[in-house]
C-alpha cells in the first residue's frame, strides 16, 4: 500500500520540533509552539490517528473486523515493549548516572521511583506511573486499545455518535473528570501513585484529538469520499486566527504563556488539558494545511530525511527520548549549560542519530498491508 509521503514528512517535522522542545538548549523556548499556541504533540497525535484510521479501516473493510482488531493488538504490543524498554533504561542507566553525578534534573524526574522503587517499577510497567517525557506512549497505547472497538462501531453506524461522546468527554475533562476518576481509583483500588506522577497529558481531553484524526483517516476509505475542500468563508477566518496566534505567541510579552500569570485564563490555551482556544488555534492551522499544503508541497523539494524519520516514527521517537534522557543525566536541564556552538553540535548529533535509526529500521515500522487494497491512497 502506497504511503502518504507528505504525512511522513509532517510527522518527521513534528519529531524534529519535539526533540528541539525536549532537549535543554537555547532554542527550546523560541522554537516551542512555533506556529502559535499549538505544539508538535498535537500535530503528531492527530497525524498518527489519521494514519491509523486510514490503514486499519482498510484492513477492516477488506479482511474483516477481527483482522483489524488483531492488527491493532500487534501494534499496541510493539508500542508497549518500546515504552517498557525506555522505562527500564530510565530506572537503571539514567537513574544510576543521575545518582552518581548527583544530577538534580534526573533525581527530580524519577523522584517517585527513588522513594518507592517497588511501586514505581510495578506501576510504571502497568502504565499508571508515567515520569515526565515518558507519558506520551502510554496515552498512545490507551487510544490504540480503544480504537478497534470504536472504529468497528463507526464503520457500521457512522461517526456522529462517536464524536458526540468524544466531545462530551473532552468537555468533562475541562472540569475535573480525570481527578474525579483518580479519586475513585484511590478509594476503591488503593492506587498509591500520586496524581501528579501519572503523566502531564489529560488523556480524557486528548482522546478527542485522537478520535477526530481516526475519523478523518477512516472517512478517506468510504466509497463516496471526496477531496477535502474548504471555501473562502472558512479558510479566510482560519488564516486570520492562525496569523494572530503566531503573532501573539512570538511578539506578545508573555511568550508561551498567553495571559502571563493569569492561571485561569491560561487554561483556555492549556496544552495538557487541550484547552478550547488551543483547539481553535489547531483547527485553524489544520484548515490552512489542507487548503494550501498540497500547493506548498509542490513548490518545495521533497525532504527525504524528514520522510524517513516520519515513516519510522516509533523507533525515531524512542531514539529521541534516549538522547534527551542522556543529555539530562550529563548536563541537567539548564538551557544555557553550553555555548551556542555547543547547542548546535548537540542538536546536529542527536538529529544524525535519529536519522540513522530511521534508516536502520526502515520498513520495520510500516503499517500492516491489506490484501486487495488499491495501491493509490484515498485523496485528502
Amino acid at each position: 500500500m502506497k504511503r502518504y509521503w507528505e504525512i511522513d514528512a509532517l510527522r518527521g517535522l513534528m519529531l524534529v520540533l519535539m526533540t528541539v522542545t525536549h532537549l535543554p538548549t537555547r532554542l527550546t523556548d523560541p522554537l516551542g509552539q512555533p506556529f502559535g499556541f499549538v505544539s508538535a504533540a498535537e500535530g503528531f497525535v492527530l497525524l498518527s490517528a489519521f494514519v491509523a484510521g486510514l490503514v486499519y479501516s482498510r484492513i477492516g473493510y477488506v479482511r474483516g473486523v477481527d483482522s483489524m482488531r488483531q492488527a491493532f493488538w500487534r501494534r499496541v504490543l510493539k508500542v508497549y515493549l518500546c515504552q517498557a524498554a525506555i522505562l527500564l533504561f530510565l530506572f537503571t542507566v539514567i537513574a544510576a548516572l543521575g545518582l552518581h553525578i548527583d544530577q538534580p534534573a534526573v533525581k527530580n524526574l524519577v523522584s517517585y521511583y527513588l522513594a518507592e522503587p517497588r511501586d514505581g517499577f510495578l506501576f510504571g510497567l502497568l502504565l499508571v506511573y508515567e515520569p515526565a517525557l515518558l507519558d506520551i506512549l502510554p496515552m498512545y497505547i490507551f487510544f490504540m486499545l480503544m480504537s478497534p472497538w470504536v472504529l468497528a462501531f463507526a464503520m457500521r453506524h457512522g461517526w456522529a455518535l462517536v464524536m458526540a461522546v468524544s466531545a462530551t468527554v473532552w468537555a468533562l475533562a475541562q472540569f475535573g473528570l480525570s481527578e474525579w476518576i483518580y479519586g475513585l481509583a484511590v478509594h476503591y483500588l488503593g492506587i498509591p501513585v500520586p496524581f501528579h506522577e501519572m503523566g502531564a497529558f489529560n488523556s480524557y481531553a486528548w482522546q478527542f484529538l485522537w478520535f477526530a484524526g481516526l475519523c478523518i483517516g477512516a472517512s478517506r476509505n468510504l466509497p463516496d469520499a471526496r477531496p477535502m475542500r474548504f471555501p473562502a468563508w472558512l479558510w479566510v477566518p482560519a488564516l486570520a486566527i492562525a496569523v494572530y496566534g503566531f503573532w501573539w505567541r512570538h511578539h506578545g510579552i508573555n511568550g508561551q504563556a498567553p495571559f502571563g500569570g493569569d492561571v485561569e485564563l491560561n487554561l483556555l490555551f492549556d496544552k495538557w488539558q487541550l484547552g478550547p482556544l488551543r483547539l481553535v488555534n489547531l483547527v485553524a492551522l489544520g484548515i490552512l494545511a489542507v487548503r494550501f499544503g498540497p500547493w506548498f508541497m509542490r513548490k518545495i523539494p521533497r525532504l527525504h530525511w524528514l520522510e524517513a524519520m516520519g515513516s519510522a516514527s516509533l523507533p525515531v521517537f524512542c531514539a529521541h527520548l534516549v538522547a534527551v534522557l542522556l543529555v539530562l543525566a550529563f548536563y541537567g536541564d539548564s538551557q544555557t549549560a553550553r555555548p551556542w556552538w555547543g547547542d548546535g553540535l548537540l542538536l546536529l548529533a542527536v538529529f544524525a542519530g535519529m536519522y540513522a535509526v530511521a534508516r536502520f529500521t526502515r520498513g520495520a515500522d510500516v503499517p500492516p498491508p491489506a490484501d486487495d487494497v488499491p495501491t493509490e491512497p484515498a485523496r485528502a
